[in-house]
């Protein structure tokens, strides 16, 4: 086959959250894949103040690997841009309703009628008000409520620093009653203001319940690429494989790297991952992860967050991954990575 000139480039972008891309970023994997080739491998969170930054979330880019949550990356899908699905992950990272202290509510069942902290932020994609919406719909849900149950309140954000801070405040002050969080950093912001925790969403036996921003969370790449260097994209996914079958065998490294990636202390991550963690950052395809995914769009897209249906089946494309997995430098995926996953 020939193919099309190689590019000069490739671009990735991770969330701060456990993913392959991030483990492979450590270990320098990328760029010891590509570097006989001649092609860079940059992060877009690391590269020169002349990046386009934003591509995170509109993945305008065409040379550009995306693992990172689901809201903006059907976001702009649901936009037109010519992006495609080639992998899904589900890692548990912990999922919280936080209320004031001394409160004494406690259980998905106390949340009908209360005040629920809904931030608005102003950016393009207001993911973080859509992780809201969703965690909260997902403990109501548990309960057998549905959102006409509780009280959402808008919580501006702007003036606040930090993760959860303006939803934070507004707890402090009596104006809500509860605030949804997630993550490692959550679990430091949540000691730091002295909140409890009413719902933990991770015990919670359904995962349909914990369907959110990063639960499934996609790997996308755009149809240029695709298109006219397929072999890259084969190559790519190899290295994640690679890297998710290391993690596998190595807790303590992962733990290491999850700080540094998420910016949380030791006692942060272990409180945010589930012991096993380590063991789930294998991505697939599988019907089931799709169909969560495509419940995410459905309730994303009842909120207002996009613009136009995704098709979820069809934005998908398992055949990168097939031959990622076929390729003689690909390791083999252990079959345990799903005991507690999707």
């Amino acid at each position: 086959m020939t193919h099309a000139v190689l590019p000069r480039t490739l671009w990735f972008t991770r969330c701060p959250v456990p993913t392959a891309t991030g483990i492979a970023a450590d270990r320098n994997w990328l760029a010891e894949e590509f570097a006989r080739d001649g092609i860079t491998v940059r992060s877009l969170q690391d590269a020169a103040p002349g990046a386009d930054r934003a591509a995170h979330f509109t993945h305008t880019l065409p040379g550009l690997f995306r693992e990172g949550g689901n809201v903006p990356a059907l976001w702009a899908r649901s936009r037109g841009e010519r992006t495609r699905l080639i992998g899904l992950t589900w890692i548990e990272e912990r999922q919280a309703v936080l209320v004031a202290p001394g409160s004494g509510i406690r259980g998905t069942e106390a949340l009908r009628g209360l005040r629920l902290a809904v931030p608005a932020h102003d950016i393009a994609i207001d993911f973080w008000r859509a992780m809201a919406l969703r965690g909260f719909e997902g403990a109501l849900a548990a309960a057998g409520l549905g959102p006409d149950d509780a009280e959402f309140v808008d919580v501006p954000a702007a003036g606040h620093e930090g993760q959860w801070a303006a939803e934070l405040a507004a707890l402090r002050r009596g104006d809500v009653d509860a605030v949804y969080v997630k993550g490692a950093l959550a679990v430091e912001a949540a000691r730091r203001a002295g909140a409890e925790v009413a719902v933990e969403l991770d015990e919670l036996a359904d995962p349909r319940f914990r369907i959110n921003n990063g639960t499934p969370r996609p790997i996308t790449v755009h149809q240029e690429l695709l298109d006219h260097r397929p072999d890259l994209v084969d190559r790519f996914l190899a290295v994640l494989l690679r890297a998710a079958d290391w993690a596998a065998g190595q807790p303590g490294e992962v733990a290491r790297i999850l700080g540094a990636e998420t910016g949380a202390g030791a006692d942060g991550v272990a409180g945010a991952y589930r012991p096993g963690t380590h063991r789930t950052l294998h991505p697939d395809l599988s019907p089931g992860r799709l169909a969560l995914l495509a419940e995410q769009e459905a309730g994303l897209r009842a909120h207002g967050f996009l613009p136009e249906p995704v098709d979820v089946t069809a934005w998908a494309d398992p055949e990168p991954l097939r031959r990622a997995a076929a390729l003689p430098t690909a390791p083999p995926v252990p079959r345990a990575v799903r005991t507690t996953a999707p």
